[in-house]
């Protein structure tokens, strides 16, 4: 495992964290608890220091697997990144009434890194309402965090302001891949996190799953000698600016291949001429993706239960192979669509800031 520094925090982290969203499923609405807790552990036997979760994760459950992982010594090896949910925090009293309940879910004492969860305008205006950075800095002084951060979804100009005016800041956390090069805080915005002496962990590296399976066009556009997953982690892993990449993994597979990437790739990993076909790639995806969901899921549950992310999966596939891909994919899709009553709860949490409504709307006409 290569490890690299985390801003001026005086840690060094393992340049792959384990992302506790995307934990091995049982079924639709159970995880595998037992699963989940062997995969944690063998990562960070291999190395992994860096575990990732957040108060809404798998409907609240993976701060108790990720508790119940780092039973027997393992919390010791590790350091715990986890996030304050923004749209539960009504008062400034909402701060430690929250951050306690995630401490006695994952079991501990302390959190090593706490983040302000998904900051966008109207989340860091609350921020700065309630006062809630000296709370965090009461936090830090009493021993329950020891690092202050944020993660973002919103534009550049927003980033930048943050960064600027959130004192104490030690990290941050943002979104990019060969994609999202100018889309949220983008390239710029690592870029100035890391001049400004921040530790940057960078999160959806794979786009939700978009890049572990490009068309045949993309693929060839592509350096030539790696898997398209490889391809993107070495991308991130090429810059100095990133401290580590999280990788939302969901079965063993996954933790083997991307363990044996992060011994693999580093700064300076690409060529010149591999960076220009990235560029070429991203050109390409830009022509064919339709709309551009991450699969987070944080729009479910939909109170009608419309599958949005999984409709969205299916649809993008009209660019690849046309609306009989898409019915291939998902039959029942108008029946599901249906169900829709444009009440826009989803849309109020997505951080992607799709207009999910008259997407659906969109897709319905086309059927």
């Amino acid at each position: 495992m290569q490890y690299r520094k985390f801003g001026q925090t005086g840690c060094e982290v393992s340049c792959l964290g384990f992302g506790s969203m995307r934990l091995p499923m049982m079924n639709k609405d159970e995880v595998d608890v037992a699963r989940a807790v062997r995969m944690i552990r063998h990562a960070i036997d291999s190395g992994v220091n860096y575990l990732d979760t957040a108060y809404f994760y798998h409907g609240g459950e993976s701060e108790k697997i990720v508790g119940e992982a780092l039973k027997d010594g393992y919390r010791e090896k590790t350091y715990i990144a986890t996030k304050l949910p923004m749209g539960e925090v009504k008062t400034a009293e909402d701060f430690d009434r929250l951050l306690n309940t995630q401490l006695e879910r994952l079991g501990t004492d302390h959190v090593d890194f706490y983040l302000f969860h998904a900051l966008n305008a109207p989340h860091w205006e609350t921020v700065k309402r309630l006062n809630l950075i000296e709370k965090m800095r009461q936090a830090k002084a009493d021993g329950r965090i020891r690092h202050m951060g944020f993660s973002f979804h919103d534009n550049p100009e927003i980033f930048t302001r943050i960064v600027d005016e959130y004192d104490g800041c030690e990290f941050c956390q943002i979104q990019l891949n060969y994609l999202d090069t100018d889309h949220q805080a983008g390239m710029d915005g690592l870029k100035y996190a890391a001049e400004k002496g921040l530790g940057v962990v960078v999160m959806e590296p794979i786009r939700g799953g978009r890049l572990a399976e490009p068309s045949e066009e993309i693929r060839a556009l592509l350096p030539a000698g790696r898997t398209p997953v490889e391809n993107a982690l070495a991308y991130l892993w090429d810059m100095e600016q990133v401290s580590l990449l999280l990788s939302g993994m969901s079965n063993f597979e996954q933790v083997t291949q991307n363990l044996e990437s992060a011994n693999r790739f580093g700064v300076g990993c690409l060529s010149p001429e591999e960076h220009e076909q990235f560029v070429a790639a991203k050109k390409a995806f830009d022509r064919s993706t339709v709309i551009p969901c991450t699969v987070c899921n944080y729009c479910q549950p939909c109170p009608k239960n419309v599958p949005i992310p999984q409709v969205f999966a299916a649809y993008n596939k009209v660019a690849e192979g046309g609306l009989h891909a898409v019915r291939a994919e998902m039959p029942d899709m108008e029946e599901v669509l249906s169900r829709c009553v444009k009440c826009g709860i989803c849309e109020a949490k997505c951080p992607q800031q799709i207009q999910i409504v008259q997407h659906i709307k969109g897709i319905l006409e086309r059927f």
